[in-house]
């Protein structure tokens, strides 16, 4: 369960721009990925003017997915994945900064952020940014676990 973390330089922020609004102009933001050795799938979510693209996922219990996180915007964000319970906490929580495991991620204004996560239990979880306001401005996905064949 790796984060790799980055801050771009100017040239590779504008890239990262441009692809950032690249991906959001096509639907399938998420892959799966069968040239991956270890049977694992691969998802990139943008966030351009506070929203996440796309604000859905699928992945697979069992089965690794690394999702890159891309901050285009020139604000802090971040990126929790959980069930209710989860999420109450962090509604409540003092947490400005996230490094707790790969389904909690902070993003600072313009980087891009890669997280690796196994979920055991097929469901629905929610990923969302609980910075105040953001929440309620609707910076909210589905991560929906599919059980394996």
């Amino acid at each position: 369960m790796a984060v790799q973390r980055h801050r771009p330089g100017r040239l590779a922020l504008i890239g990262g721009i441009a692809l950032s609004l690249g991906i959001v102009g096509i639907a399938a933001a998420w892959v799966r990925a069968p040239g991956l050795g270890d049977g694992g799938a691969r998802a990139e979510i943008a966030i351009h003017f506070s929203a996440f693209t796309p604000t859905e996922v699928v992945a697979t219990a069992g089965v690794p997915i690394t999702v890159t996180l891309v901050n285009g915007d020139p604000i802090d964000h971040e990126w929790l994945v959980g069930d209710a319970a989860f999420h109450e906490r962090h509604r409540t929580g003092t947490e400005t900064l996230h490094r707790e495991g790969p389904t909690e991620v902070s993003l600072p204004a313009g980087t891009t952020v890669t997280t690796t996560v196994v979920f055991a239990t097929p469901g629905d979880y929610l990923f969302i940014c609980h910075l105040p306001g953001h929440e309620a401005y609707g910076m909210v996905g589905l991560l929906r676990v599919m059980p394996a064949s």
